[in-house]
Formats: C-alpha cells, sequence, structure tokens
C-alpha cells in the first residue's frame, strides 16, 4: 500500500491511467457504455496531473466526478439526437412489416411460403389465398410465422 502512496505522491498521472485503463477494459469486455465516460473522465485527470496541476487527491477525486456526470450527462442527449426512436436498424424481422412478398408456394389451410428480404419464410393468411407468383404485405412477424394478407 506504501508503494502505491509513493507512486501516487511522485506521479499522480500513472494511478488516474491506470484507473482509466482499467474502466475502458471493463467497457469493453461488457459493452455497457456507462463506463466509457468514466474511463474518458480518469484519463482527462491524468493529463491534468500530468502537465502539473495537482490539487490535492480530494480536488481530483472531485474534478473526475464531476467530469463523469457532465460526459455522462451530455453523451445521453447527445446519443438520444443520433439515434431517434424508432425500428431498430439492425432488428431484420420489424423492418419487415409492410413489406410486399412474393407467394412462393401456394396458401392451403391458410397457410404457405413466401418471399421476402431475400428469404424464404412460412407464412399465414386470413381471407382469399392469392396463387403462387401473386404478392402480398406483411402485417406481423410472429417469431419465423409471418402473418400476410393480399395486396390490395
Amino acid at each position: 500500500m506504501n508503494a502505491l502512496v509513493d507512486l501516487y505522491v511522485a506521479q499522480p498521472f500513472w494511478i488516474w491511467l491506470a484507473i482509466g485503463v482499467l474502466l475502458l477494459a471493463i467497457e469493453a469486455m461488457l459493452s455497457t457504455e456507462w463506463l466509457l465516460w468514466p474511463a474518458v473522465s480518469a484519463g482527462i485527470v491524468a493529463v491534468l496531473t500530468a502537465v502539473g496541476f495537482r490539487p490535492g487527491l480530494a480536488a481530483e477525486v472531485a474534478i473526475f466526478a464531476v467530469l463523469t456526470v457532465i460526459a455522462t450527462v451530455l453523451s445521453r442527449r447527445l446519443v438520444s439526437k443520433a439515434n431517434p426512436s424508432g425500428p431498430d436498424v439492425n432488428d431484420r424481422d420489424s423492418r419487415l412489416v409492410g413489406q410486399r412478398a412474393r407467394v412462393v408456394e401456394a396458401f392451403v389451410g391458410g397457410r404457405g411460403r413466401v418471399f421476402v428480404s431475400g428469404a424464404e419464410w412460412s407464412a399465414e393468411i386470413e381471407g382469399e389465398a392469392p396463387p403462387a407468383g401473386q404478392d402480398v404485405v406483411v402485417d406481423q412477424v410472429s417469431g419465423s410465422l409471418l402473418k400476410v394478407r393480399a395486396q390490395v
């Protein structure tokens, strides 16, 4: 413990850098986005101490805390502007709703197969079923089953 205190007294930069790297490593493993900004804040405090600004441990911890809160709040605003609410671009299933699909296997008893978005899917339809080769519209995705309707 004395070695750590001696290192802090001699070069607080290394302590803050180690804290920042440790937080960044944990963030990289967990991908929570919550530890990124504390890691950046520790890096900023490390740079401040490296250039000679040494207000003492209590003040450095306070600077770290304030920077962490400010960075986290600003990042949440920035992320909400950059990623507006709506369907997830990576969620292929939700993007299927409203798309046209081609019937590849005729519907029998309300069940058939359709081709949409580069893949063939099991489908279910209510009412009059169009023949193979006709288009239908995807209304809902339920697991690997599409609920479709005849195109009007």
